[in-house]
């Protein structure tokens, strides 16, 4: 009998309101039952940034931990030293740079990291494109005034615009970028566009209509509309930094649904206010929750308006957590059982080293 350790967001009132709130730490991905059923006891905490925090405690011992990204654990090199009895670390969600990934392959022999490849990418590519409408038709801006019973149809209309015709592109085509590109077809832009290591088929290409391109730079400057969707990792890390910002096409738009690692949040707020960008938005923040000091909470473009920033909720949607309660549970499944059968696109690290290329292509053992 082993422990399961769940670090999740604290639902409060709200999983008392919405029993399909399986994410948060009340509802527990609706999964006490059957793990108990199994023989093995299950700790749930949302206490895990403060010194000696209940998931530190409760680490110590755990067998299991699963963690969510919009309420992440962080899995440092030091907790990972302390958690002697830690053999499987799972995500519950998409992305494990919470993890020290290679403290993480280092550790009682390896450490199996797991994720739930695909639970949620309809869910933040849906959220991506409303991102990109609601920056574009100066949305918030407008609503605000209609709720602070104002009337002033040109002072919201200077600053509204449409995706037709317009250059987009997107950092990172995989599943969620990918999906981002061919929602966007419909809206008939100029030009869809994509960087990545690894490029798309030429079929899926032709069938969305896109084009890659090699250099970031060079499309970060032609684009009205830059989308994040690349993982978090060493290269990537302050990857938007004010330079990078800086050689943005003047009046575009930048948003991330990645992690808030990648972008530089002074710098982006900063070309917000000056009005080099005419919006910035998403939903990821480092760390997270986000200080109540970080700048993209506050920062306006100088007409108003040009914020559509969020909690990290894009990937947490109601449809998504039934997806990703169901993904952990196959997992822990291939964990007690003893097969370790786990999904093949779910696994990031096993049995000491990488099983995916997608945090920097690292070159595997051997």
């Amino acid at each position: 009998m082993g422990k399961v350790l769940m670090v999740l967001y604290p639902g409060g009132q709200n999983a008392k309101d919405q029993a399909e709130l399986l994410g948060c730490v009340e509802n527990e991905l609706g999964l006490r039952k059957w793990i108990e059923e199994q023989g093995h006891t299950v700790v749930s905490t949302a206490d895990k940034d403060r010194e000696g925090s209940e998931f530190d405690k409760q680490l110590v011992d755990a067998e299991v931990i699963v963690t969510t990204p919009f309420h992440p654990g962080y899995l440092t090199a030091e907790r990972l030293s302390r958690a002697k009895k830690l053999r499987l670390a799972v995500t519950a969600g998409v992305g494990s740079d919470h993890v020290d990934l290679d403290a993480a392959n280092k550790t009682n022999g390896g450490i199996t990291v797991a994720e739930i490849t695909g639970c949620n990418v309809v869910s933040v590519a849906e959220h991506v494109v409303m991102t990109m409408l609601i920056l574009m038709k100066n949305f918030v801006p407008a609503h605000d005034m209609i709720r602070d019973g104002r009337w002033d149809v040109a002072e919201v209309a200077k600053n509204n615009w449409d995706i037709e015709d317009k250059v987009v592109g997107t950092v990172g085509a995989g599943r969620i970028g990918e999906r981002v590109l061919r929602r966007l077809a419909p809206f008939h832009c100029k030009e869809l566009l994509y960087f990545d290591y690894q490029p798309l088929s030429a079929e899926v290409e032709k069938d969305i209509g896109c084009r890659r391109v090699e250099s970031l730079e060079e499309m970060v400057a032609q684009c009205d509309i830059v989308n994040i969707e690349c993982p978090l990792y060493a290269e990537t890390r302050g990857l938007f930094n004010k330079d990078l910002i800086a050689k943005m096409k003047p009046g575009s738009y930048l948003i991330n649904t990645a992690r808030g690692a990648i972008v530089d949040a002074q710098a982006a707020a900063d070309a917000l206010k000056s009005g080099h960008l005419r919006g910035v938005g998403g939903d990821v923040w480092f760390p997270q929750p986000a200080p109540k000091d970080n700048p993209l909470r506050y920062a306006e473009h100088p007409w108003g308006g040009g914020n559509a920033w969020v909690p990290h909720m894009s990937g947490t949607s109601l449809d998504a957590q039934k997806r990703y309660a169901a993904g952990v549970k196959t997992v822990l499944e291939a964990f007690f059982s003893g097969r370790e059968d786990y999904p093949a696109e779910d696994l990031i690290c096993y049995k000491g080293d990488y099983a995916t290329k997608a945090y920097g292509q690292r070159v595997k053992k051997g």
